[in-house]
């Protein structure tokens, strides 16, 4: 344990800073990982700094369902930093120390962007019901003033919705342990170290996940359901293939951001003490939606293709 304690009784912390220690179970090794981590980050930065590029650049490409994609863009960058240079650090110069203060603004950035990214795939799902199952209206109704509108609305209600989940982690009595078995500050995990009754950050961050994700997932299902209904109807065989095609890479993405956010939520509150699958499906959470959704966009959109290639051959001609 460090020996980082306030001696004073007039702090309210006894604890000055926290230890990350890593992946639990592999401290001796865990370093080897930093380099596919490392990979993984500049990839997720590289891509979507590419979706953003190729957006701006091409006339094509100024559609509401791009434009979300590139706010997407940004959350996910957001995300990634918000996490990946601190882990790097800790596994190359031993870095392990944080202070309270920047624990508990890693959580909120944490739970911030994690919280939009949720949001802007609600927003890119009420794009595509509206484009399939009213496609006559879709010009009136998703326009630049409601993708700004809708922006606006996902940041500011993440950004104070969350609020509560770092304030009441600073208000817990950290007296004794100073040590994470993690590599990252995550609510549930820096609370376990309290010496006073961490249930109502518990119950804080569950009620918090069913009022903002929850909201969210349900409303996705509630669209996707919508489009189904309508698809099916079509009695072009072509039509429901190309429907289902634009939809098919939101779902991906979205089957995988929400799975792993429940697998994450439900070992954490089962209280167990932690091991490395769910450190690690933690870490990953935050870093492979960033490094995946620029790919699978790319493979299943012709038109983000061949943007991309428009941009690369006019990258590669002004050398």
């Amino acid at each position: 344990m460090s020996s980082s304690l306030k001696g004073s009784n007039s702090s309210k912390f006894q604890v000055s800073e926290f230890i990350l220690l890593g992946f639990p179970g592999i401290h001796s090794w865990q370093h080897w990982l930093s380099l596919p981590l490392a990979l993984l980050y500049l990839s997720a930065i590289a891509a979507n700094l590419l979706i953003l590029i190729t957006i701006s650049q091409d006339p094509s490409l100024k559609q509401p369902m791009y434009l979300f994609l590139g706010i997407l863009s940004v959350v996910d960058m957001g995300l990634a930093t918000t996490i990946m240079p601190k882990i790097l650090a800790i596994f190359w110069f031993d870095a392990k120390n944080i202070s309270l203060p920047e624990c508990f603004a890693q959580i909120y950035a944490i739970h911030c962007f994690v919280g939009m990214e949720s949001g802007i795939f609600l927003c890119m799902a009420f794009d595509r019901y509206v484009a399939i199952c009213h496609p006559l209206r879709y010009s009136s109704i998703v326009t630049n003033s409601f993708i700004f509108k809708a922006t606006l609305f996902m940041v500011l209600r993440n950004g104070l919705l969350v609020i509560p989940v770092p304030v009441l982690a600073s208000q817990r009595n950290y007296c004794s342990q100073n040590e994470i078995d993690h590599c990252l500050c995550s609510n549930l995990g820096v609370t376990s170290l309290a010496c006073d009754d961490r249930r109502p950050n518990s119950i804080c961050q569950l009620v918090l996940a069913w009022v903002g994700m929850g909201s969210d997932l349900s409303l996705i299902m509630l669209s996707y359901a919508l489009i189904l209904r309508s698809v099916l109807r079509l009695n072009s065989a072509e039509a429901v293939a190309k429907a289902l095609s634009t939809c098919s890479s939101h779902l991906i993405l979205i089957l995988f951001f929400y799975t792993v956010v429940v697998v994450i939520s439900v070992t954490h509150l089962a209280e167990t003490k932690a091991t490395l699958i769910p450190v690690l499906l933690n870490v990953l959470h935050n870093i492979i939606p960033p490094s995946l959704n620029p790919m699978v966009y790319a493979l299943r959109t012709k038109e983000l293709r061949e943007g991309f290639r428009k941009v690369l051959r006019w990258g590669s001609q002004r050398k």
